[in-house]
């Protein structure tokens, strides 16, 4: 292979072949220059539908279009070369049957360049997964704390306790015989997600699950700690640039009302006339 080739960008079969193996990383990216950081660690890249919350300041995901949704996948697929994009399917985009979101699906994939899309629901979205598997769109699924269906959840509650235990083990079952590469599971109890990733032939990536999954995806918001409306208990911050960032503002305004910044001669003293 000659020095300058480009390495081979990863595909949902890649994905899939993962499973049991190391560890899947991923993060979400809304961003050209956030998802250039990840190219080189992450295995996929999710334009997540929570960009509605972490940069457009709605109150929940419900409000996310699929404008938006193609604006910010344009923008993360022009930082990666080798990760996987997978793009979420928003609300409102998938739920009315397999015609709607074959629609949608196949304008997501068309408009931005994404090699896969993610959509929430187990048994009941097995049908549509199916349809749009057949017709090459892959499908990474997504069950337990579903965000679109926080008004039917009662909140942002762990999932799959109790009585509930075994329909989220019949969900599992279901999206992985639809055909779907990989399943996410968000905020379930980590022995369900254990039995789930034993169960299941495709790879679990959990959210507040356990690390017996086979990957673990974050919001990269929370990660970074640049998104500090509020802090899910699971979420670890790797750094604190929000308040970070909130200081160094404080500090710029402060200087600039001390008329501390550079004096524009300068600045710009090599462009002085000879």
């Amino acid at each position: 292979m000659s020095a300058t080739a480009k390495k081979r960008s990863l595909m949902p079969d890649d994905i899939r072949a993962a499973k049991g193996g190391t560890p899947l990383v991923s993060l979400t990216a809304y961003t050209t220059p956030m998802a250039q950081m990840m190219d080189a660690h992450c295995d996929f890249v999710l334009v997540g539908d929570s960009v509605g919350m972490v940069l457009h300041g709605l109150p929940s995901t419900l409000g996310v279009t699929m404008d938006m949704m193609i604006m910010h996948g344009k923008a993360v697929a022009r930082g990666l070369n080798t990760a996987l994009m997978v793009i979420d399917m928003p609300f409102g985009s998938y739920e009315e049957g397999p015609s709607q979101a074959f629609r949608n699906a196949a304008r997501l994939m068309a408009e931005t360049g994404a090699g896969a899309v993610k959509l929430e629901g187990g048994a009941q979205m097995a049908e549509t997964i199916a349809f749009l598997v057949a017709r090459g769109i892959p499908v990474m699924a997504h069950i337990g704390l579903t965000p679109q269906s926080i008004n039917t959840l009662g909140g942002y509650k762990v999932q799959g306790r109790g009585a509930a235990r075994e329909a989220m083990l019949a969900d599992a079952a279901a999206v992985t015989d639809a055909g779907a590469f990989a399943l996410v599971l968000e905020k379930v109890p980590a022995s369900l997600a254990d039995d789930i990733t034993a169960q299941i032939a495709i790879p679990t990536i959990g959210i507040g699950a356990s690390a017996g999954c086979d990957g673990q995806i974050l919001v990269v918001d929370d990660m970074l700690g640049l998104f500090t409306a509020f802090k899910a208990k699971f979420v670890k911050r790797y750094a604190h640039l929000g308040t970070d960032g909130a200081a160094a503002i404080e500090a710029y305004a402060a200087e600039v009302r001390a008329r501390a910044f550079p004096a524009q001669e300068h600045v710009f003293a090599d462009e002085a006339p000879k």
